[in-house]
């Protein structure tokens, strides 16, 4: 039984590890769902649910404005351990969360829109969807100027969370002047007419995400819901603070997953005769080893960010470099666990088998790998870096 109370906000003064105390206690209510979404493939309703009425959605919303004030490394370390119990539940609501820091980070500059945004997510739980990662510099979608505002069109992939979504936060390209393409950032409601999400998500991994494609066919978006104007093509400053309260949250996600699969392996093994094999400790040691290295990576990262980060290219390469880290170690150390533990991690059954599955989704997200070392060397080399 929970001994959180759900409608009071964790007391974090007294005890810094609540937000993880907390997000433990919510991830043992949506565990006993996760295998069957994930063998159906179907959207983690009962951990949105869940989000919804305990308040977690406001987990990164200011508290004057009724959240809980969360930072990025706080909400970070709750992600990290909600994954150990549901990764699909985790990612998805990672977009929410991501989103939510950034419109706090506006709100602190006064920006337009971001209070409003945040009051209805303590207020209604208003969940919010992004598209920024596939969309990220080079948006599918088109925007056309109509009186009061624009008319905007396009497919977007990977909505992770959009059964349960309500709001978007997308981007459409604009071709109006002889300056070439600019990326409008708005505002569109999931329901609104000509928004049709297309139920199509069946995938390797994280499959309980509910990343379905969304079809928007000439909806119209007032000008008051466009919240940036940027150019195309570009890690402009505005992308690369979203970068940096975005990835350092993805990719605790995945961090979690893969302590979850050591867990599993090591609790499937010791006290049994394979724990005396010199190949298992060695294996089991060399888990251990990589988590350690991924968490000071994500550690540093966090570090150089900092609660309230500036635009900065060393942000982005710092967030790059740790969600890097996470993704090839973490393959690594699912694999092991999968040997690790034996024959018994093949069948579906296995939480380790679900692991191996969803951490091979963090290679997905940008920057890939690869484009993250040529970027880091684009860098480091002092050439032009902000093209992506």
């Amino acid at each position: 039984m929970s001994t959180i109370d759900f409608t009071t906000a964790p007391d974090v003064e007294d005890d810094p590890a609540a937000f993880v105390t907390w997000a433990a206690e919510l991830g043992a209510g949506i565990a006993p769902y996760a295998a069957a979404h994930d063998r159906d493939g179907t959207f983690v309703s009962e951990a949105f649910d869940l989000f919804k009425s305990s308040g977690y959605l406001a987990l990164a919303v200011p508290t004057e404005l009724g959240g809980r004030g969360a930072t990025i490394r706080q909400v970070a370390a709750a992600q990290r351990e909600l994954a150990k119990h549901c990764g699909s539940s985790a990612l998805a609501v990672s977009m929410h969360h991501h989103v939510t820091l950034f419109t706090a980070w506006r709100y602190r500059r006064g920006l337009p829109g971001a209070e409003a945004t945040l009051r209805r997510i303590a207020d209604e739980g208003i969940v919010l969807v992004s598209t920024g990662g596939a969309d990220f510099t080079r948006p599918r979608g088109t925007a056309v100027p109509v009186d009061g505002g624009y008319r905007v069109s396009g497919r977007k992939v990977f909505a992770s969370q959009v059964p349960a979504g309500d709001v978007f936060s997308t981007m459409f390209v604009l071709d109006d002047n002889g300056d070439g393409p600019v990326i409008l950032n708005m505002a569109v409601p999931v329901r609104a007419d000509g928004v049709t999400v297309l139920d199509n998500w069946d995938t390797l991994g994280m499959r309980g995400t509910g990343s379905h494609d969304v079809e928007i066919r000439d909806v119209f978006v007032p000008e008051d819901k466009v919240l940036a104007r940027r150019p195309y093509g570009v890690v402009d400053a505005p992308l690369q603070v979203i970068i940096s309260n975005a990835f350092p949250v993805i990719g605790a996600v995945y961090l979690g997953i893969a302590e979850a699969a050591r867990d599993a392996a090591v609790a499937a093994v010791a006290g049994t005769p394979r724990a005396d094999d010199p190949s298992i400790q060695r294996q089991v040691g060399l888990m251990d080893n990589r988590l350690r290295v991924m968490a000071w990576a994500l550690d540093g990262a966090i570090a150089t960010i900092g609660d309230d980060p500036q635009p900065s290219v060393e942000n982005v390469v710092a967030a790059m470099a740790a969600k890097r880290e996470i993704s090839i170690g973490g393959i690594e150390v699912c694999d092991l666990a999968m040997e690790v533990a034996g024959g018994g991690s093949y069948f579906r059954t296995s939480p380790i088998e679900r692991c191996y599955r969803d951490i091979r989704g963090a290679k997905y997200h940008p920057f890939t790998p690869e484009q993250t070392l040529v970027h880091a060397g684009r860098v480091c080399l002092g050439l032009p870096a902000d093209e992506m």
